[in-house]
């Protein structure tokens, strides 16, 4: 622990909030990326420490709440299937699909089982030769590549019951669309600092210059995320808009060049859907036509259809910054995490979860 008591230091906290002061002379906006960050800066109240110009506003960092209705509906169904076994992250058993979770599929007799790793589904599917595993494929390019080899470990064992169904999101077209918008309100970002991690910082440059906006890489501790606030500060004051690393105990400029080969190999830019937000071009993720018989897709042959709107919940708005958790008429009462009408409040990287769990100040992250 006294590592990562380095990154919680009440004396850094207090020294990088009176140069956070010291620099921001007008009100700026900075949104972080990553649901990690969000959960940090409402745990430790990061928010009531810095001036009251300085406005902090949580994007769509967070994989489950952004996974497509209809690709929770096509789980759900395959669920259901007698010869199927659909294998999960814990976290997309509880999150609601447009009548149902797979949580509620499973206890209606759908087969539904919690895996730690894409790897731990290619096991169950060597083990059951009888039964197709279909791997419920979410998350950023954090989780890509594990989802990438499990692909590939199922070609060199040329299983022939193993799939997936691929919900996997990118963040820089994420960005490129939110900063497209005319009506946007971001002054500067905070980067995850897990998918740099893996992808590398070669994506954030052309956004930086075509948006005018500072980018800057950061960790998921009150020091980094204070430190990336006064990087992207000093940045807009300035007048600048590049790319930094805080984060570069673990980013480098070129990410895990092995990673990146894997999902390169298995994987392909697709337009995807967004769930409360729309389909973003090049946002997502598809196999390959080389891998295209381990894609549930055409497997199964199922069919997409139009995205569910979740009943009453406000997650779109949630996830690009403009409403607070808070913000909605459902939030605490007829929406909580063992009552979510949407995925931000069941995650465990969800604003909405963030807030119920650990609070949050009317005044954070409101509009102008």
């Amino acid at each position: 622990m006294k590592h990562l008591d380095a990154y919680r230091d009440p004396g850094l906290v207090h020294l990088l909030v009176e140069r956070i002061a010291s620099a921001c002379t007008q009100p700026w906006t900075i949104m972080e990326i990553c649901g990690g960050q969000t959960h940090s800066i409402v745990k430790h109240g990061l928010q009531q420490l810095l001036p009251s110009s300085l406005r902090l506003i949580h994007g769509p960092g967070c994989p489950v709440c952004v996974t497509d209705v209809d690709r929770i509906d096509l789980a759900i169904a395959l669920s259901l299937r007698p010869d199927v076994v659909v294998c999960s992250f814990g976290d997309m058993l509880r999150v609601p699909g447009s009548e149902r979770s797979l949580l509620q599929a499973r206890a209606g007799g759908g087969r539904v089982r919690l895996v730690y790793s894409p790897l731990q589904a290619v096991t169950i599917a060597e083990q059951n030769p009888e039964q197709q595993i279909v791997f419920f494929a979410v998350g950023f390019e954090t989780t890509a590549p594990t989802t990438a080899m499990a692909v590939l470990e199922a070609k060199r064992k040329n299983l022939k019951n193993f799939s997936v169904l691929t919900s996997h999101v990118q963040v820089p077209p994420a960005l490129q669309s939110m900063l497209g918008e005319p009506d946007h309100e971001i002054d500067g970002i905070l980067a995850a600092g897990h998918v740099c991690t893996v992808m590398g910082l070669e994506q954030y440059h052309g956004i930086a210059r075509q948006f005018g906006v500072p980018i800057v890489a950061t960790g998921f501790e009150p020091v980094d995320i204070l430190e990336g606030i006064w990087r992207c500060v000093e940045q807009l004051e300035q007048g600048r808009s590049s790319v930094e690393n805080q984060y570069n105990r673990a980013v480098r400029t070129e990410g895990n060049e092995q990673a990146r080969r894997a999902v390169d190999e298995v994987f392909v830019p697709s337009d995807q859907p967004w769930r409360g937000i729309g389909t973003i071009a090049g946002g997502g993720l598809a196999l390959r036509p080389r891998y295209a018989e381990f894609d549930a897709l055409g497997r199964f042959e199922l069919q997409p259809t139009t995205e569910a709107r979740d009943v009453e919940c406000i997650s779109g708005l949630v996830l690009l910054g403009k409403r607070l958790p808070r913000q909605c008429p459902a939030f605490g009462t007829r929406c909580t995490p063992d009552h979510p009408l949407g995925a931000p409040m069941v995650s465990s990287e969800g604003a909405c979860a963030a807030y119920f769990r650990y609070g949050g100040t009317e005044s954070e992250g409101a509009a102008r």
